[in-house]
């Protein structure tokens, strides 16, 4: 694969944790922020609407969403909710767009929306400045759901949120290594159990209702609800190292182009220390239903951060951090695209 330099779309006021897209609406939902810490660094979520222009994609700031001394860290979206990782928190938004006649209000000063191309109406009785935004005709509205604490260690933070298939539930991990499973939107708990020892790195639920969990613990593991189904073995196929432990860093599911009716696993494992010289990292396919390895590829010295799937199944995104970005074809796990896109850790994708 060659490298390539990756033209830049957008670029927030602050570091960016989280990603998502809104292809109905052409929206693009980017969140992070500098945290608690008096830095001068702002937190939010930012809405951009992405348009092509001239054969390029482009993306502009819709809304700006203050979420005030809490930075998003992780992100998942079921329709028009977002649920939003925050510290130990879990905190669902519902956001709509639709489009306003004659919005050319003049923008307010003082605003805390900021970025091209916006303009700030009157906030509703009862909302956060900030709140309602007008851009060329686009109005979006942002509302605060419900909140809930979902990690209970030492040192709390929630790692990892996923909805399932029909957005009825979300799942949560974190730090404390227990998954959480709550009623939507209510955020009422329905499940509770320890998944591993030590904090939990990524979950991916399947539409038959299975969970996949993976661990700082070198452990990866399906549940059904709360009882072990099997644990994953990434090496029965692969190399075996006698003096090298790896550890999973991420898991995702995704659909078989051929057969829409399958699904397959995919995980990434890397060295759980680091070396001078850096041995490979690993990316692994497996059987949805089975749970059994298919195929297991070496994808380079680079240490891996994040993984992603395409909504089709046909492409892997995994980003790096270094802060770049590989794409490589599912059915094959061969590389066909690497570019540098970020000066620092990648731990956004989408495909």
């Amino acid at each position: 694969m060659g490298r390539r330099r990756a033209p830049e779309l957008y670029r927030a006021p602050f570091p960016l944790y989280a990603l998502q897209v809104d292809a109905s609406a052409g929206l693009l939902i980017a969140a992070g922020g500098g945290g608690a810490a008096k830095t001068g660094i702002k937190n939010g979520v930012h809405f951009l609407q992405l348009e092509q222009i001239n054969g390029r994609l482009s993306a502009s700031l819709l809304h700006s969403h203050d979420t005030e001394t809490r930075a998003t860290m992780n992100l998942a979206l079921a329709g028009d909710i977002l649920a939003a990782g925050q510290d130990a928190q879990c905190q669902l938004l519902r956001f709509q767009t639709h489009w306003q006649k004659g919005s050319n209000k003049a923008e307010k000063a003082g605003s805390k929306d900021q970025g091209p191309r916006q303009r700030k109406g009157a906030a509703p009785a009862g909302q956060k400045s900030g709140a309602e935004t007008h851009c060329e005709g686009v109005q979006l509205n942002v509302e605060d759901l419900q909140v809930v604490q979902t990690d209970f260690s030492a040192d709390p933070l929630q790692k990892v949120v996923c909805f399932n298939h029909d957005n009825t539930q979300l799942a949560t991990g974190g730090t404390d290594g227990y998954i959480r499973v709550w009623q939507v939107p209510s955020l009422k708990k329905v499940l509770e159990f320890k998944a591993h020892e030590g904090e939990i790195e990524d979950l991916a639920l399947g539409p038959d209702g299975k969970l996949v969990t993976v661990g700082q613990d070198f452990k990866a593991s399906v549940w059904q609800k709360d009882q072990l189904v099997t644990q994953l073995h990434w090496q029965e196929n692969g190399p075996t190292f006698s003096n090298m432990p790896y550890r999973y860093q991420a898991c995702r599911f995704g659909r078989v182009p051929d057969q829409p009716a399958r699904l397959r696993l995919f995980t990434v494992q890397i060295p759980h220390k680091r070396q001078r010289q850096p041995p490979p990292c690993y990316l692994t396919a497996w059987d949805g239903s089975t749970f059994l390895p298919l195929r297991t590829k070496s994808c380079g010295h680079e240490v891996i951060s994040c993984l992603s799937v395409s909504e089709s199944g046909t492409f892997l995104g995994l980003g790096m951090v270094t802060g770049s970005v590989a794409i490589y074809i599912a059915f094959s796990l061969q590389g066909v695209f690497l570019c540098g896109c970020c000066c620092c850790c990648a731990l956004g994708l989408l495909l």
